[in-house]
């Protein structure tokens, strides 16, 4: 894929094809299944379920608007598992207690609610996720020497001179490296993991 391609949320909107749904597969079934256990969805039901968000996911996105909106597509990718979770329980007339002293309405609730703790960790667990993903996606878009020096400086915190020095290349390419991958993971990234992220701010 080269490297003036369009986000994975315009391409997916605008002409959506196998690649871009098989990544948006790979980036967020690991995530979604995290907080299905959450919800104490049993591994025998998780695959129809997931399969479910999916679905919704893709009927939907093509009308998704992130109108500018801080962290809009990761809520609205929440408002869909929320509402799958509810339809899920709904359809089996039971009502399963959740871990700890609240119930499974009051937890679901408090996952549909923007302000709440448990949203703000959902928030900090898919930026993490996201960005762990796209990471090993981007890699093999760039050489071992561009990859090793943005690994040390952007992700070890390394500085810049001691990683050129190990290298063996010039500290503006260690500057080059670290800013041509955190340029395409932004690009990658946007529309789902806000610019503002402080992984990105590090450039």
């Amino acid at each position: 894929m080269n490297e003036t391609s369009l986000s994975l949320i315009d391409r997916l909107r605008d002409s959506p094809d196998s690649e871009s749904w098989d990544r948006l597969v790979r980036l967020y079934s690991p995530l979604i299944r995290n907080w299905m256990r959450k919800f104490e969805i049993q591994d025998s039901d998780a695959d129809d379920l997931l399969q479910d968000v999916l679905i919704a996911v893709s009927k939907d996105v093509a009308r998704f608007e992130h109108s500018g909106r801080t962290g809009a597509f990761r809520s609205w990718l929440r408002s869909i598992l929320v509402n799958r979770l509810r339809n899920f329980w709904r359809s089996r007339g039971r009502r399963p207690v959740a871990p700890g002293s609240s119930s499974f309405d009051q937890k679901l609730s408090q996952l549909d609610d923007p302000a709440s703790a448990l949203t703000l960790l959902w928030n900090q667990e898919h930026d993490q996720h996201v960005l762990r993903e796209l990471l090993e996606i981007v890699k093999s878009n760039f050489t071992e020497e561009t990859w090793n020096a943005f690994t040390k400086v952007a992700l070890e915190g390394q500085r810049a001179d001691v990683v050129a020095s190990e290298l063996n290349i010039s500290l503006n390419s260690v500057f080059i490296a670290k800013s041509r991958v955190l340029s395409r993971l932004r690009q990658e990234a946007e529309g789902i993991v806000e610019s503002s992220s402080s992984f990105f701010c590090s450039d």
